[in-house]
Protein backbone atom coordinates (compact mmCIF):
# COMPACT_ATOMS: atom_id res chain seq x y z
CA UNK A 1 0.00 0.00 0.00
CA UNK A 2 1.04 3.12 -0.94
CA UNK A 3 1.59 6.36 1.59
CA UNK A 4 0.26 9.35 0.16
CA UNK A 5 1.99 11.53 2.84
CA UNK A 6 4.97 9.85 1.65
CA UNK A 7 4.50 10.79 -1.87
CA UNK A 8 2.98 13.92 -1.97
CA UNK A 9 6.56 14.78 0.36
CA UNK A 10 8.79 13.31 -2.51
CA UNK A 11 10.97 16.12 -4.10
CA UNK A 12 9.67 16.99 -7.86
CA UNK A 13 12.30 17.74 -10.02
CA UNK A 14 11.80 20.08 -12.65
CA UNK A 15 12.88 20.14 -16.50
CA UNK A 16 14.44 22.59 -17.82
CA UNK A 17 12.75 24.33 -20.76
CA UNK A 18 14.62 24.82 -23.67
CA UNK A 19 14.57 28.31 -24.86
CA UNK A 20 11.91 29.20 -27.74
CA UNK A 21 13.11 32.82 -29.35
CA UNK A 22 10.49 34.49 -26.92
CA UNK A 23 12.93 37.75 -26.76
CA UNK A 24 14.52 37.79 -29.88
CA UNK A 25 16.00 41.17 -30.89
CA UNK A 26 15.56 42.64 -27.86
CA UNK A 27 17.77 44.28 -25.38
CA UNK A 28 17.78 43.68 -21.28
CA UNK A 29 19.74 45.00 -18.37
CA UNK A 30 19.88 42.78 -15.44
CA UNK A 31 21.14 44.36 -12.40
CA UNK A 32 22.97 42.06 -9.49
CA UNK A 33 24.01 39.17 -11.88
CA UNK A 34 27.33 37.75 -11.28
CA UNK A 35 27.57 34.18 -10.41
CA UNK A 36 25.09 30.96 -10.12
CA UNK A 37 22.02 33.50 -8.08
CA UNK A 38 18.75 34.55 -9.76
CA UNK A 39 20.46 37.20 -11.51
CA UNK A 40 22.86 35.37 -13.27
CA UNK A 41 20.44 32.80 -14.05
CA UNK A 42 18.01 35.11 -16.00
CA UNK A 43 21.04 37.30 -17.68
CA UNK A 44 21.26 33.08 -19.49
CA UNK A 45 17.92 32.44 -19.94
CA UNK A 46 16.93 36.12 -21.56
CA UNK A 47 20.02 35.20 -24.04
CA UNK A 48 18.30 31.53 -24.40
CA UNK A 49 15.41 33.19 -25.73
CA UNK A 50 17.39 35.44 -27.96
CA UNK A 51 17.91 38.73 -25.96
CA UNK A 52 20.88 40.55 -25.67
CA UNK A 53 21.95 41.51 -22.28
CA UNK A 54 23.63 43.74 -20.22
CA UNK A 55 24.33 42.84 -16.82
CA UNK A 56 25.87 44.75 -13.77
CA UNK A 57 27.11 43.62 -10.05
CA UNK A 58 28.95 45.61 -7.52
CA UNK A 59 31.32 42.46 -7.54
CA UNK A 60 33.34 43.47 -10.18
CA UNK A 61 35.70 40.27 -10.68
CA UNK A 62 32.53 37.89 -10.45
CA UNK A 63 30.71 39.88 -12.91
CA UNK A 64 33.71 39.33 -15.21
CA UNK A 65 33.56 35.56 -14.91
CA UNK A 66 30.17 35.44 -15.10
CA UNK A 67 30.32 37.96 -18.84
CA UNK A 68 33.09 35.72 -20.02
CA UNK A 69 31.24 32.44 -19.65
CA UNK A 70 28.38 34.01 -20.97
CA UNK A 71 30.15 35.35 -23.72
CA UNK A 72 31.52 31.58 -24.71
CA UNK A 73 28.29 30.36 -24.57
CA UNK A 74 25.83 33.10 -26.37
CA UNK A 75 28.65 35.18 -28.23
CA UNK A 76 30.80 38.40 -27.41
CA UNK A 77 28.71 40.50 -29.35
CA UNK A 78 25.06 39.69 -27.16
CA UNK A 79 26.92 40.08 -23.47
CA UNK A 80 27.97 43.36 -22.27
CA UNK A 81 28.67 44.00 -18.78
CA UNK A 82 29.80 47.10 -16.32
CA UNK A 83 30.48 47.22 -12.26
CA UNK A 84 27.04 48.66 -11.05
CA UNK A 85 26.69 49.66 -7.49
CA UNK A 86 23.17 50.27 -7.15
CA UNK A 87 22.97 52.72 -4.49
CA UNK A 88 25.11 54.86 -6.38
CA UNK A 89 23.14 57.05 -9.32
CA UNK A 90 25.97 57.96 -11.55
CA UNK A 91 26.78 53.95 -11.70
CA UNK A 92 23.11 52.83 -12.38
CA UNK A 93 23.24 55.90 -15.15
CA UNK A 94 25.97 54.18 -16.85
CA UNK A 95 25.17 51.34 -16.87
CA UNK A 96 22.01 52.33 -18.69
CA UNK A 97 24.03 54.32 -21.15
CA UNK A 98 26.24 51.27 -22.41
CA UNK A 99 23.34 49.18 -23.15
CA UNK A 100 22.34 52.38 -25.63
CA UNK A 101 25.58 52.84 -26.62
CA UNK A 102 26.08 48.75 -26.76
CA UNK A 103 22.88 48.00 -28.56
CA UNK A 104 21.35 51.32 -29.21
CA UNK A 105 18.30 51.10 -27.07
CA UNK A 106 16.53 49.00 -24.18
CA UNK A 107 13.93 46.53 -23.86
CA UNK A 108 13.73 44.97 -21.11
CA UNK A 109 14.92 45.65 -17.56
CA UNK A 110 15.21 43.50 -14.61
CA UNK A 111 15.90 44.65 -10.92
CA UNK A 112 17.60 41.81 -9.28
CA UNK A 113 19.59 43.92 -6.77
CA UNK A 114 19.13 43.38 -3.13
CA UNK A 115 20.67 42.70 0.21
CA UNK A 116 19.64 40.63 3.35
CA UNK A 117 20.59 39.41 6.82
CA UNK A 118 19.26 38.19 9.41
CA UNK A 119 18.84 40.39 12.92
CA UNK A 120 16.21 40.98 15.07
CA UNK A 121 14.52 44.23 15.46
CA UNK A 122 15.48 44.94 19.08
CA UNK A 123 19.50 44.78 18.16
CA UNK A 124 19.64 46.07 14.42
CA UNK A 125 21.18 49.71 14.15
CA UNK A 126 19.97 52.60 12.06
CA UNK A 127 22.62 51.07 9.62
CA UNK A 128 22.05 47.93 9.13
CA UNK A 129 18.27 48.85 8.57
CA UNK A 130 19.17 51.84 5.90
CA UNK A 131 21.73 49.56 4.22
CA UNK A 132 19.65 46.86 3.52
CA UNK A 133 16.86 49.82 2.01
CA UNK A 134 18.82 51.18 0.42
CA UNK A 135 19.83 48.52 -1.75
CA UNK A 136 16.59 46.48 -1.78
CA UNK A 137 14.42 49.27 -2.36
CA UNK A 138 16.22 52.47 -3.64
CA UNK A 139 18.47 50.67 -5.56
CA UNK A 140 15.45 49.48 -7.29
CA UNK A 141 13.84 52.84 -7.36
CA UNK A 142 16.67 53.79 -9.03
CA UNK A 143 17.66 51.78 -11.48
CA UNK A 144 13.31 52.01 -12.49
CA UNK A 145 13.52 55.51 -12.61
CA UNK A 146 16.43 55.38 -15.28
CA UNK A 147 14.59 52.81 -17.42
CA UNK A 148 11.29 54.92 -17.27
CA UNK A 149 13.20 57.52 -18.36
CA UNK A 150 14.83 55.31 -21.11
CA UNK A 151 11.58 54.11 -22.53
CA UNK A 152 10.01 57.72 -22.57
CA UNK A 153 12.60 58.37 -24.50
CA UNK A 154 12.28 56.20 -26.92
CA UNK A 155 8.65 55.99 -27.03
CA UNK A 156 8.64 51.87 -28.30
CA UNK A 157 7.58 50.70 -24.96
CA UNK A 158 9.36 47.93 -22.72
CA UNK A 159 8.88 45.88 -19.73
CA UNK A 160 10.57 46.11 -16.22
CA UNK A 161 10.39 43.02 -14.13
CA UNK A 162 11.41 43.84 -10.03
CA UNK A 163 12.96 40.94 -7.91
CA UNK A 164 10.73 40.96 -4.52
CA UNK A 165 9.78 38.17 -2.26
CA UNK A 166 7.21 36.25 -0.18
CA UNK A 167 8.26 38.27 2.88
CA UNK A 168 7.23 41.18 1.53
CA UNK A 169 3.58 39.40 2.13
CA UNK A 170 4.66 36.99 5.18
CA UNK A 171 6.35 37.49 8.72
CA UNK A 172 9.81 35.83 9.39
CA UNK A 173 11.37 36.84 12.69
CA UNK A 174 14.73 38.71 11.85
CA UNK A 175 14.15 39.97 8.35
CA UNK A 176 11.96 43.06 9.20
CA UNK A 177 14.44 45.01 7.32
CA UNK A 178 14.22 42.41 4.09
CA UNK A 179 10.18 42.44 4.41
CA UNK A 180 9.96 46.12 4.88
CA UNK A 181 11.98 47.00 1.66
CA UNK A 182 10.57 43.97 -0.29
CA UNK A 183 7.22 44.78 -0.03
CA UNK A 184 7.92 48.47 -0.31
CA UNK A 185 9.26 46.98 -3.49
CA UNK A 186 5.78 45.44 -4.45
CA UNK A 187 4.14 49.29 -3.87
CA UNK A 188 7.01 50.52 -6.05
CA UNK A 189 5.99 47.83 -8.49
CA UNK A 190 2.27 48.77 -8.43
CA UNK A 191 2.31 52.75 -8.58
CA UNK A 192 5.42 52.61 -11.49
CA UNK A 193 2.90 50.70 -13.24
CA UNK A 194 0.14 52.82 -13.13
CA UNK A 195 2.38 55.82 -14.50
CA UNK A 196 4.48 53.68 -16.97
CA UNK A 197 0.86 52.72 -19.02
CA UNK A 198 0.63 56.06 -20.80
CA UNK A 199 3.33 54.90 -22.84
CA UNK A 200 3.27 51.33 -22.95
CA UNK A 201 5.44 49.98 -20.35
CA UNK A 202 4.50 47.09 -18.61
CA UNK A 203 6.31 47.22 -14.74
CA UNK A 204 5.48 43.57 -12.90
CA UNK A 205 7.39 41.82 -10.04
CA UNK A 206 7.90 38.10 -8.73
CA UNK A 207 8.22 37.38 -5.50
CA UNK A 208 10.00 33.83 -4.45
CA UNK A 209 9.70 31.83 -1.42
CA UNK A 210 13.49 29.74 -1.55
CA UNK A 211 15.35 29.28 -4.21
CA UNK A 212 18.46 28.29 -3.63
CA UNK A 213 22.08 29.42 -4.89
CA UNK A 214 25.33 29.61 -2.85
CA UNK A 215 25.51 33.20 -1.61
CA UNK A 216 22.25 32.54 0.26
CA UNK A 217 23.76 29.43 1.61
CA UNK A 218 26.47 31.25 3.02
CA UNK A 219 24.16 33.77 4.71
CA UNK A 220 21.78 31.46 6.09
CA UNK A 221 22.32 28.49 8.50
CA UNK A 222 21.27 24.98 7.30
CA UNK A 223 18.30 24.58 10.28
CA UNK A 224 16.43 27.59 8.82
CA UNK A 225 17.47 26.18 5.33
CA UNK A 226 16.01 22.62 6.26
CA UNK A 227 12.94 24.59 8.11
CA UNK A 228 11.56 26.85 5.33
CA UNK A 229 12.60 23.39 3.04
CA UNK A 230 10.42 21.75 4.55
CA UNK A 231 7.58 24.13 3.78
CA UNK A 232 7.28 23.70 0.23
CA UNK A 233 4.55 21.43 -1.30
CA UNK A 234 7.12 20.12 -3.69
CA UNK A 235 9.14 19.08 -0.67
CA UNK A 236 12.32 20.98 -2.37
CA UNK A 237 14.00 24.67 -3.26
CA UNK A 238 13.18 26.42 -6.27
CA UNK A 239 16.53 26.40 -8.31
CA UNK A 240 17.27 29.65 -9.81
CA UNK A 241 16.16 29.47 -12.95
CA UNK A 242 13.39 28.30 -12.64
CA UNK A 243 12.52 31.68 -10.68
CA UNK A 244 14.33 32.80 -14.34
CA UNK A 245 11.43 31.42 -16.45
CA UNK A 246 8.53 33.48 -14.48
CA UNK A 247 10.71 36.62 -15.28
CA UNK A 248 10.86 35.46 -19.12
CA UNK A 249 7.14 35.35 -18.89
CA UNK A 250 6.78 38.66 -17.66
CA UNK A 251 9.58 40.09 -19.90
CA UNK A 252 7.56 38.48 -23.01
CA UNK A 253 4.99 39.27 -25.09
CA UNK A 254 3.06 36.54 -23.28
CA UNK A 255 2.17 38.50 -20.41
CA UNK A 256 0.93 41.44 -22.74
CA UNK A 257 -2.02 42.45 -20.74
CA UNK A 258 -0.12 42.07 -17.43
CA UNK A 259 1.03 44.90 -15.41
CA UNK A 260 1.64 46.06 -11.75
CA UNK A 261 1.09 42.59 -10.43
CA UNK A 262 3.31 40.59 -8.42
CA UNK A 263 3.30 37.21 -9.17
CA UNK A 264 4.53 34.76 -6.21
CA UNK A 265 7.03 32.19 -7.30
CA UNK A 266 6.79 29.49 -4.51
CA UNK A 267 4.77 26.41 -3.98
CA UNK A 268 5.21 27.44 0.08
CA UNK A 269 1.60 26.70 1.73
CA UNK A 270 0.77 28.10 5.21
Amino acid sequence: MTDNKAQHKAPHKAQYVPGHGLLDGRTAVVTAAAGAGIGGATARRLLEEGARVVIGDAHARRLKETERTLAETFGAHRVASLPCDVTEEDQVGALFALAAREHGGLDIVVNNAGLGGTRALVDMSDQEWAKVLDVTLNGTFRCTRAALRAFQETGRGGVIVNNASVLGWRAQAGQAHYAAAKAGVMALTRCAAVEAADYGVRVNAVAPSLALHPHLVKVTSAELLEELTAREAFGRHAEPWEVANVIVFLASGYSSYLTGEVVSVSSQHP
